[in-house]
């Protein structure tokens, strides 16, 4: 139910949307976080002349710019008398449209070829990935920081997204009783085998999948870590929503990644999509996925010119596991 408004709050944010470039951004950043250039793209229009659109719309207080370095990142405003307003009015935009179709469908062919750009850097890293992650981070600090975070309570299932070389998996499965790693990289895969199988780790498994779409049991996963992966991603938010339905009630899923850096070459030295993160900006994205956010910590690490801070964030689901007995469900 929307809120009731002012008439001249619903004039003002009417004038703004009002006009087809604008209804059409508005549209699209209803499907996530999306920057300048991947705007122009999709609605095929001049970079100055989505940029005076995106203003006019921030300054109308119905979308909310993130600046991130030499990037900024664009997303509808929430919680607003507006944002509640133009909720409603995008839900009711007739998605067959033909405008708002081919939006959507540029958009789905953006973020293939942002994946795909992820997924070449990758397959040729896999060999050296850890080496690579060294030169800007150091890993005792942080593995000793999350450690802490994890605790050693054990666990029943334990999940960890984009496992990369099975680092986490070797961290924390011996608290599970069973340890699954997702990665879309076939190369990470078979050095996640080899790293298992020679330290001995029986109750892992590794599998390939998308974390957009994850082929895993819903609402089976008491603990997990995404550790390192969103600041690869086009969506983030989008990501833990997802990641968010695997959650068991009660279950945690803790968050390492970088905290807002400037080191704009690892755009293009690392494959990086957004410059780390700030402690609102996952907490936020905690709550769209309706998880409660828990903790928030910094681990300094890393040497030198390209040292980077690392930050851990953990969200909870707050439904109880009494919640999931009285639907009638199994509580392994």
């Amino acid at each position: 139910m929307v809120t009731p408004a002012p008439f001249e709050t619903v004039l003002g944010a009417l004038k703004a949307a009002g006009e087809p470039t604008r209804l059409r951004l508005l549209a699209i950043l209803a499907e996530g976080e999306l920057n300048v250039t991947d705007l122009t793209e999709i609605l095929g229009q001049s970079q100055p002349r989505i940029s005076r659109h995106l203003k006019l719309l921030v300054e109308a207080g119905l979308v909310e710019r993130i600046r991130e370095g030499a990037w900024a990142f664009f997303r509808l405003a929430e919680g607003t008398l507006k944002s509640e307003l133009f909720a409603q009015i995008l839900v009711g935009l007739d998605r067959s449209d033909r405008t708002l179709a081919r939006d959507r469908s540029r958009l789905v062919e953006v973020r293939r070829t942002r994946a795909a750009v992820a997924a070449d850097y990758f397959r040729a890293h896999a060999g050296d990935w850890d080496r690579i992650r060294a030169l800007h981070a150091s890993d005792e600090a942080v593995e000793a920081a999350l450690k802490r975070v994890v605790g050693t309570q054990p666990v029943n299932a334990f999940l960890d997204i984009g496992t990369g070389t099975g680092r986490m998996l070797e961290l924390f499965a011996p608290l599970a009783t069973r340890a699954v790693g997702i990665d879309a990289s076939a190369e990470m895969l078979v050095i996640a085998r080899a790293n298992l199988e020679r330290n001995g780790i029986r109750n892992a498994v590794v599998r390939q999948g998308d974390l957009f779409a994850l082929s895993v049991e819903p609402g089976a996963y008491d603990l997990i870590i995404v550790h390192q992966v969103l600041h690869y991603l086009d969506d983030g938010a989008r990501a833990l929503r997802e990641i968010a339905r695997a959650l068991r009630p009660g279950g945690r899923l803790v968050i390492v990644d970088f905290s807002p850096h400037e080191l704009e070459f690892m755009r293009e030295d690392f494959a990086h999509r957004r410059l780390g993160f700030a402690r609102e900006t996952i907490e936020h994205w905690f709550e769209a996925a309706q998880l409660q956010p828990e903790d928030w910590r910094e681990v300094e690490t890393g040497e030198g010119p390209a040292s980077l801070t690392v930050s851990i964030w953990t969200g909870r689901d707050p439904r109880r596991v009494s919640d999931r007995i009285s639907l009638g469900q199994e509580v392994a």
